[in-house]
């Protein structure tokens, strides 16, 4: 485990920025190094703020977009054309704006590819024991009110899953209630971790992942991921104003 890093930016746009920037480095500096990074991506506002900028900044990094996989931490289990998706999101904000490679774009099943949320997070781990590197260059993650990190909730049962590569989460208090989400075991196969809060009202689940005693994952999920080299909070102003 790595010890966490805080990166504080003034606004919300600023910390895209800055995400994006950062990302876009570090995958021409794995790609020029030999590997073909491989990434989970989430969902949320600031989330798309930072596709929007990758998209925006892309041209300026000698990324080779054909050369990077693509994962999710977690997605909605609903209809493949529903706008909520976090992989429809990120097909408009950049995914097709850059060029990836559409066969390097593991999206987790929608209702229209599985029977059951149970079948569908069992496919998902067996695409990602077939065609995962065993690690992550990069996982992003946000972070809920309640401190929940991809469908990662206080006090559900997913969260002593270690079995399991994804997980279905029938009861999410955020809707739609049905989701697919990655395991503590798989977020943590990951060189880095990157954090992206934004916004007062994440303030004090920020507070308390980062206090000086380390809380119960059970209580705040967060605390439950980290890089095997690197754990980055990239914060607005307004998310660290607790620490």
């Amino acid at each position: 485990m790595s010890v966490p890093l805080i990166e504080v930016q003034q606004t919300p746009e600023a910390l895209a920025t800055s995400v994006a920037g950062e990302l876009l480095s570090r995958l021409a500096d794995a790609q020029s190094s030999g590997r073909e990074p491989q990434i989970a991506l989430t969902g949320g506002t600031i989330a798309r703020a930072v596709h929007r900028e990758i998209a925006r900044l892309s041209a300026e990094f000698e990324v080779d977009w054909s050369r990077v996989v693509v994962w999710w931490g977690d997605e909605r289990f609903v209809a493949p054309d529903d706008p909520d998706r976090n992989a429809a999101q990120a097909r408009e904000d950049f995914l097709d704006a850059v060029g990836v490679d559409p066969a390097k774009v593991h999206e987790m099943p929608s209702t229209a590819d599985a029977d059951s949320l149970e079948a569908g997070a069992a496919a998902y781990g067996d695409v990602m024991r077939a065609q995962g590197a065993g690690e992550f260059e990069i996982v992003m993650l946000g972070v809920g009110p309640d401190g929940h990190v991809a469908s990662l909730f206080p006090g559900h049962a997913a969260l002593d899953v270690d079995d399991r590569i994804a997980v279905a989460v029938h009861d999410s208090p955020k809707p739609p209630s049905d989701r697919i989400s990655l395991t503590f075991a798989a977020l943590n196969r990951a060189r880095t971790v990157w954090f992206l809060v934004s916004g007062q009202e994440k303030a004090g689940a920020v507070a308390r992942a980062l206090a000086a005693t380390t809380p119960d994952l059970h209580d705040v999920p967060a605390v439950g991921v980290s890089g095997t080299e690197e754990t980055v909070w990239f914060l607005d102003h307004e998310a660290a104003s607790a620490l």
